[in-house]
C-alpha cells in the first residue's frame, strides 16, 4: 500500500538525502517535502524530483501550524518525518533564540497539526511521526567510554544541542499524553552530498579548493563518529518500516575520527585527486595541488568553541540487533563519493560561499 510521507526540512542537507533516497526506493509513495528556505535549505537540492507526479514542494515554516495541517489534509499524510532544525553548533552559541523558535516550538507545532489531523479529525488507527535527533543530547564522553546507547541520560551542553532534547522530550510526550504514534532516532554526524559548506568536511573540501585556510578548533583532538548520509537515510527507513512505535533507535557508523585526523585525511585525497587528474590544476588554481604542493599547508588552528564536547559516539547495536542495520559505506568509500559529489557540483556550493570581504 503506497503511503504520503510529508518530510520537514527536506531542502535541507540530510532531508534532500531522505527524499532523494525515498523517492528511488519507494517510488509509488507521495512524498511532500516541506522546508521554509532558510540559509542552510536551497530548493535547488532537490533537482530531479520536481518533475515527479507524486513529489510536492511546500514552501513553509514549521512553526506555521495553518499551514502543516494544510498540507497534511491535502496530501492524506500518514507518515511525517522530522528533519527541520537549526543545526550549526557555532551558529547557537551567537544566537540561540532561532534554535529555541525552530527546534523547540516549530516541533512543537508539528506534533500539534499531527495530532489535529490524525487523532482528531481524521480518527488515523495506524500514522507515524517520526522525529530525527542528534547524538549530542546525551552530552561528551570520555576517552574510554562506551558509545551512546538508548537509555543514556541526556545532558545536552550547548544550546543546539539543549533545544532538540527539549524537541525529544516533547515527541515523547505527545506519545504518552496523546497516543500519537512516534519514533525517534538519534544520530551522529553525516557528511556526503548537499553538506552545507559552514560543516567541517565540506568547509574544508571548498577551502583547499580555493587555497583558504582550514580551521581546526584547539589541538584538533575532538573525537565523532561519522556516518554517510545515505546510511542514515537507511536506518530511517528501517526504523519507518520495522521500528515499534514509541521507541528510540540510535543510528551510527561505528567510525570514530578525530577532527585533525579527518583534515589530515581530506588534504591527502585532495592531494591524490590533482596529483592523477592535471584538469583539476585548471579548475582551481589556488588549490596547493594545482602547483605541486600539499593542502597540509593550509591547516590553521583556531580558539576552541565554547562547551566543545570533547567526543561523541554512538552505541548502534540495538537498531542492529533488532532490524538489521548495517552503514552500506565505509568512511574511506563514504569519503570518495562525498569528495566525487563535490568535484562534480561547483554550480551547487560555489553559490553558497561567504562572499569576500
Amino acid at each position: 500500500m503506497a503511503r504520503s510521507l510529508l518530510v520537514t526540512g527536506a531542502a535541507g542537507f540530510i532531508g534532500a538525502n531522505f527524499v532523494h533516497y525515498w523517492a528511488q526506493a519507494h517510488p509509488e509513495d507521495t512524498l511532500v517535502a516541506y522546508d521554509a528556505l532558510t540559509y542552510a535549505g536551497n530548493k535547488a537540492n532537490l533537482t530531479g524530483l520536481m518533475q515527479r507526479e507524486n513529489f510536492h514542494f511546500v514552501h513553509a515554516d514549521i512553526r506555521d501550524f495553518d499551514s502543516v495541517l494544510a498540507s497534511l489534509r491535502e496530501h492524506r499524510v500518514d507518515t511525517v518525518v522530522h528533519f527541520a532544525a537549526e543545526s550549526h553548533v557555532d551558529r547557537s552559541i551567537s544566537g540561540p533564540d532561532a534554535f529555541i523558535d525552530t527546534n523547540v516550538v516549530g516541533t512543537h507545532t508539528m506534533l500539534k497539526a499531527a495530532r489535529e489531523y490524525w487523532l482528531v479529525e481524521a480518527g488515523a488507527a495506524t500514522h507515524r511521526f517520526h522525529h530525527v535527533s542528534t547524538d549530542e543530547v546525551y552530552g561528551s564522553l570520555s576517552p574510554d567510554a562506551p558509545g551512546f546507547h538508548e537509555q543514556q541520560k541526556y545532558e545536552p551542553n550547548s544550546p543546539y544541542s539543549a533545544s532538540k532534547a527539549a524537541s525529544d522530550h516533547l515527541v515523547r510526550a505527545y506519545l504518552h499524553t496523546y497516543g500519537l504514534q512516534v519514533t525517534t532516532s538519534n544520530c551522529s554526524n553525516n557528511y556526503g552530498p548537499y553538506h552545507f559548506p559552514e560543516k567541517l568536511i565540506p568547509l574544508c573540501l571548498t577551502n583547499i579548493l580555493r587555497g583558504l585556510p582550514l580551521p581546526v578548533y584547539g589541538d584538533g583532538s575532538n573525537i565523532r563518529d561519522w556516518l554517510y548520509v545515505e546510511d542514515h537515510c537507511r536506518g530511517i527507513e528501517l526504523v519507518l518500516l520495522s521500528g515499534e512505535v514509541g521507541e528510540t533507535y540510535n543510528i551510527g557508523g561505528n567510525n570514530e575520527w578525530n577532527n585533525l585526523d579527518i583534515v589530515h585525511l581530506l588534504c591527502e585525497q585532495m592531494d591524490a585527486r590533482f596529483a592523477a587528474d592535471p584538469s583539476l590544476a585548471q579548475r582551481f588554481p589556488d588549490a596547493p595541488g594545482a602547483t605541486g604542493g600539499s593542502a597540509r599547508e593550509l591547516i590553521t588552528f583556531v580558539e576552541d568553541r565554547a562547551g566543545h564536547d570533547w567526543r561523541y559516539a554512538i552505541d548502534a547495536s540495538r537498531i542492529s540487533g533488532e532490524l538489521g542495520y548495517a552503514p552500506h559505506e565505509s568512511f574511506e568509500t563514504g569519503l570518495q563519493r562525498t569528495l566525487d559529489w563535490y568535484l562534480a557540483n561547483q554550480d551547487w556550493w560555489q553559490p553558497l560561499l561567504p562572499k569576500p570581504g
